[in-house]
């Protein structure tokens, strides 16, 4: 019982995908239309995009950019707009998932190396805008985040119409970044020691471009063919295939470190569309309270249950899909379980300053609301290219 607990406990989202989708089959009897519900082109892009992240991971690629940036660091100011917007820019290509897993733990090894005044008082405030910054990033690009994937694949939306419609919301959210950035430079200045980084080197083992380079050569053209099928150049069934059997064979531990969970959650909810929306009841309802309001219901859902499942679940019962784009980027703003990225950084907070997650709770969740609160505005006023 002790480890069904702790399963639930551990995977709340994907149980109760899975409880919606059991629930939901005893309205509507398993038939024909079952396969129909699921979207295995999304699935199949997700899937791939998580092997290559993994493996470039494992090949410390992504930290090693960053150490090369840092040798460049000569005060708190560059250090805190370097660690932010490596997340923010990163999340756009290598999704805010990877890009918090990769750098905020870097993050607490750079602060390691400041004096011990220093990095308590920048530690929690820049873990959580490094959050931010990589929920507000990946938000541009239709492989930045999950719900992106899903919801163009869904929309039949063009990259370029996608990237026009979030491009002011990023602009924007850069201009926030920097300017707060701006700020906690000045207000944590001094105790800069000059070359600490050149000096200090790089936590783990030393990084050998030459030893890695053909795993790296293959693992970039794999992802090139992540986005060949993304912008439907490519047939998802050929990348599957390619991608899958190049791992299988060249680096298959790779395939262990792929978020299963976050795939059978997308088919519990797939399982659980469907089937509300055979029932014309719920059917109707749900569409009555979407229709016209997406972005803020989808912004409303996405604090309450993420908004991964927002977008599952609300897309469904409408067709303004550009409007539930945007609501479901906004949301992953605001409380922790907005976007299940940030808590990613919680869970490393916890681990390196576990006397202080109360107080990081409190910054996190203070600048998610003051952020949100300007986007909405921002969205309010209509702004668009």
């Amino acid at each position: 019982m002790e480890n069904i607990a702790a399963f639930i406990k551990k995977e709340a989202v994907l149980c109760a995908a899975l409880l919606l989708a059991v629930v939901s089959a005893c309205m509507v009897p398993p038939d024909r239309e079952y396969p129909r519900y699921i979207d295995f082109r999304t699935l199949a892009i997700l899937f791939c995009l998580m092997c290559v992240m993994a493996g470039l991971q494992k090949l410390g690629v992504f930290r090693q950019i960053a150490g090369r940036l840092l040798g460049r660091v000569r005060g708190i100011g560059s250090l805190v707009q370097v660690l932010m917007l490596l997340c923010f820019f990163s999340s756009m290509l290598i999704t805010n998932d990877v890009a918090l897993i990769t750098f905020v733990p870097f993050t607490f090894t750079v602060l390691g190396m400041l004096e011990e005044e220093q990095r308590r008082r920048l530690a929690l405030p820049l873990v959580a805008m490094q959050t931010i910054a990589a929920n507000l990033g990946s938000m541009l690009t239709p492989i930045g985040n999950p719900q992106n994937l899903y919801l163009y694949g869904r929309a039949g939306m063009s990259m370029g119409s996608f990237l026009l419609l979030m491009l002011p919301y990023a602009l924007f959210s850069l201009f926030l970044l920097v300017i707060w950035g701006l700020f906690l430079g000045k207000r944590c200045s001094g105790g800069w020691k000059p070359g600490i980084w050149d000096a200090g080197g790089q936590d783990g083992e030393p990084f050998c471009l030459r030893a890695v380079f053909r795993t790296l050569w293959v693992y970039m053209a794999l992802f090139l063919l992540c986005l060949l099928t993304v912008v439907h150049v490519l047939p998802w069934q050929a990348m599957l295939g390619i991608v899958f059997g190049t791992i299988l064979l060249m680096d298959r531990e790779v395939l262990g470190k792929v978020d299963y969970s976050l795939l059978f959650t997308f088919v519990g909810f797939f399982v659980f569309i469907g089937n509300i929306g055979r029932i014309p009841a719920f059917c109707d309802f749900l569409q009555k309270v979407v229709e016209g309001r997406e972005a803020y219901v989808s912004i409303a859902a996405s604090q309450l249950i993420s908004n991964v499942p927002a977008a599952l679940l609300l897309s469904g019962f409408t067709q303004n899909y550009e409007q539930l784009v945007i609501g479901v980027n906004l949301g992953g703003l605001g409380t922790l379980i907005a976007s299940m990225a940030s808590l990613i950084s919680y869970k490393q907070v916890a681990k390196e300053e576990g006397n202080r997650k109360g107080a990081y709770l409190v910054v996190f969740t203070v600048s998610n609301v003051l952020f949100l609160a300007a986007l909405i505005i921002f969205y309010m006023g209509g702004v668009n290219l």
